[in-house]
């Protein structure tokens, strides 16, 4: 059904079109709204993909009520059979054609006939009903076929390196050198569609519905402290480089300054990073600004923008998301971006061992952060895996637990332990001992894993169909260096502004402080990431320089501009890629990126990076010392 606006609008054009072709009354049949013009029928369905070129149709809204019609469909060649057949695929999708086998057409059998796959071709034809028993259901347009009068080839093409429906049988390397032929496949196709769909109504719902500005920032900036690695860029001043930001943070802060209020932008980033399945050295976020917001806020508008933007084809997203603080998340599931489709919660189980003889129990327990744990693993013991494990406790059908730590537990004890875990038969328990946030990563990682195993033995626990989003916050503002534990890094990035209730802190005991940082988590992966920020330069300053001792002066443009009347702003970025590969069900954000990098940055089917002259160089006053081997290679 049409509401609002468009309605209102469709209404218009509908009256509009009965007085432009004179009609009186008109019965919504298929054979009448197949023959409307398909401008007047994307008010109603989709947007017309036949408006400004030469064919009359695509490949994939061929029907029924377009028998009799004569028809012109451009595409490429699906497979043909033994000269009777072929199919014509395009971006929306396949049409049966039939080869002519008269003495009148053997030009255009013998051309269809003899067309390579994937060539390019162009088909004229009257459409007509498959034979009866001939449909095929599983197409769309399975009901019909195309009568070949007349054909052209447009482009041959030569014999493939793989073929286009079998691409994901392929090594990933191989399929990304021939990327443009890996795009021909209906995944690609679907992924990429879905991808421009979803990003279209996050505009229309910002811009639109919500007075966001879409603003385009700077991609050469300067190196400015932030974690990630950034990509430098030489310039024309000697000993000078420009730097690819990380993310926009700095100008949508600028922006919010300058008094846009509202900002988003559907941004490029860049960090000079190994590649993994989830990340890319340019990847791409909807970034996202406000002034005068706190959290729940921002919260709220991002669950609004997720809910008008998601896929109708997809399980529905409830709202509001739940929330649990970092502390919760690290001590219930071992990690701050939690899988919440299934349970295995990490347990405290000290007061139930506290008695006990076991060594390394009374060992970890004796220290002030010291903690034991465990984690409950339903039907674990139809995983070899689990069952061997040393520190495995399962319950046998008798009732009791058998583990190399029971002679250890008396039977209070072991009665004690099934009811704290609520354990069944056939359960497996691991434990860990140890200090606290250790124990929780290491039972984190083990839960996951075991999930791996119960599942590759059989058993669901985590619905690939079902999108669990969750906010965690109340996050540490710093944290430890790894390298030198004495000294702190933000834990978000140094624009991150304290928790209120702690902001007194920060400048006696910086390490208790929470942070008004929030993460966005689906199915267990960061979708999303931001904080309400500094918006006192005062406090902006004392955090660089002497929380973090960092130099100031390299942020001077941000910290002068936060004493020109700087309002309190906060935002979020969403990374788009991960969002879509996991809307997606894809194994790498990869393959929803049209021409993404390899595992190890580079991009296989142009070659780059790639090597650059002396001679471009000198503008640059940069170079290049090369390796031994890379010289001796670039003598042979």
């Amino acid at each position: 059904m049409i509401t609002g606006t468009r309605a209102k609008l469709s209404v218009i054009v509908l009256q509009a079109f009965f007085q432009l072709f004179q009609v009186e009354s008109v019965s919504f049949t298929p054979a009448w709204w197949v023959s409307a013009p398909c401008v007047f029928q994307s008010w109603f369905v989709k947007p017309c993909s036949a408006v400004f070129v030469t064919r009359t149709n695509t490949c994939g809204e061929l029907r029924s009520a377009h028998v009799g019609q004569k028809v012109t469909l451009y595409g490429w060649v699906q497979y043909q059979r033994q000269g009777l057949f072929l199919v014509l695929r395009d971006f929306q999708g396949l049409t049966q054609i039939i080869i002519p086998q008269d003495e009148a057409h053997s030009h255009v059998k013998e051309l269809l006939s003899n067309a390579p796959v994937e060539s390019v071709v162009r088909v004229t034809g009257i459409v007509s009903s498959r034979p009866l028993g001939q449909e095929n259901p599983k197409m769309p347009t399975g009901d019909i076929e195309v009568k070949a009068e007349t054909a052209e080839i447009l482009n041959s093409c030569k014999k493939l390196p793989f073929e286009i429906k079998d691409f994901i049988k392929k090594s990933e390397a191989l399929r990304m050198q021939y990327r443009y032929l890996d795009l021909r496949s209906f995944r690609l196709q679907s992924n990429l569609r879905l991808r421009s769909q979803m990003v279209m109504r996050m505009r229309e719902y910002l811009c639109n519905l919500h007075g966001f500005v879409d603003v385009e920032t700077p991609t050469l900036f300067k190196r400015t402290p932030g974690g990630a690695k950034e990509f430098l860029v030489p310039s024309r001043e000697a000993g000078k480089f420009y730097s690819l930001p990380q993310s926009p943070q700095q100008f949508k802060q600028l922006l919010m300054v300058g008094g846009l209020d509202r900002y988003f932008q559907v941004a490029r980033c860049y960090r000079d990073e190994g590649s993994r399945p989830d990340r890319q050295p340019e990847f791409t976020q909807i970034d996202i600004e406000m002034s005068f917001v706190d959290r729940a806020g921002i919260q709220r508008l991002i669950e609004g923008l997720l809910q008008h933007s998601w896929p109708e084809e997809r399980a529905l997203i409830m709202t509001p998301f739940p929330s649990m603080t970092y502390e919760e998340a690290l001590a219930e599931y071992g990690t701050d971006k939690p899988d919440t489709r299934f349970g295995m919660k990490i347990m405290d189980i000290g007061d139930v061992l506290r008695g006990s003889d076991i060594h390394f129990v009374q060992n970890a327990l004796s220290y002030p952060h010291g903690s034991i744990k465990a984690i409950c693993i339903p039907q674990g013991v139809v995983s070899d895996a689990l069952t061997s494990c040393l520190c495995g406790i399962n319950k046998i059908p008798d009732g009791r637990l058998k583990s190399l730590l029971t002679k250890f537990l008396g039977e209070k004890e072991q009665s004690e332990l099934i009811r704290a875990l609520n354990m069944q038969e056939d359960d497996v328990v691991l434990l860990a001992a140890g200090e606290h946030k250790q124990v929780c990563s290491a039972l984190g990682a083990l839960r996951l894993f075991s999930a791996s195993l119960l599942e590759a033995a059989g058993l669901a626990l985590r619905d690939p169909t079902a999108f669990h989003f969750l906010w965690v916050v109340d996050f540490p503002l710093f944290l430890p260096k790894a390298k030198n534990p004495t000294e702190l890094e933000s834990a978000h990035h140094p624009f991150t502004a304290p928790h209120p209730s702690d902001a007194s802190l920060l400048y006696s005991d910086p390490t208790k402080v929470r942070s008004q940082h929030y993460d966005l988590v689906l199915n267990g992966n960061e979708v999303g990431g931001g904080s309400i920020r500094i918006h006192s330069a005062e406090q902006q300053r004392f955090v660089l320089e002497k929380v973090l001792k960092e130099d100031s002066e390299v942020l001077s443009h941000l910290i002068e501009a936060l004493e020109f009347g700087a309002p309190p702003h906060g935002g979020i970025a969403l990374g788009l890629d991960r969002l879509i590969s996991l809307i997606v069900d894809a194994p790498s954000i990869r393959d929803v990126i049209a021409f993404p990098k390899s595992f190890r940055g580079r991009d296989l089917m142009g070659s780059a990076p790639d090597y650059v002259t002396p001679e471009e160089l000198e503008p640059y006053h940069i170079q290049v010392s090369w390796p031994l081997e890379e010289k001796e290679a670039k003598k042979n």
